[in-house]
């Protein structure tokens, strides 16, 4: 969470007063690392035994 903080705030607080079109880029990818990190995070190995888990 704090690298998308950064790349937020350093984006518009430094980057684009040189380049707009960085600034965003940098949002976008600010924007997608959370998704990303959950997916990565809770993925399951080959060997978890999920479908026979008591509920």
């Amino acid at each position: 969470m704090a690298i998308c903080l950064t790349l937020f705030v350093g984006a518009w607080a430094v980057v684009r007063h040189w380049s707009v079109p960085v600034a965003i880029g940098m949002c976008v990818v600010a924007a997608v690392l959370p998704p990303i990190a959950t997916i990565v995070a809770n993925r399951r190995g080959p060997d978890d035994r999920w479908w026979d888990e008591e509920p």
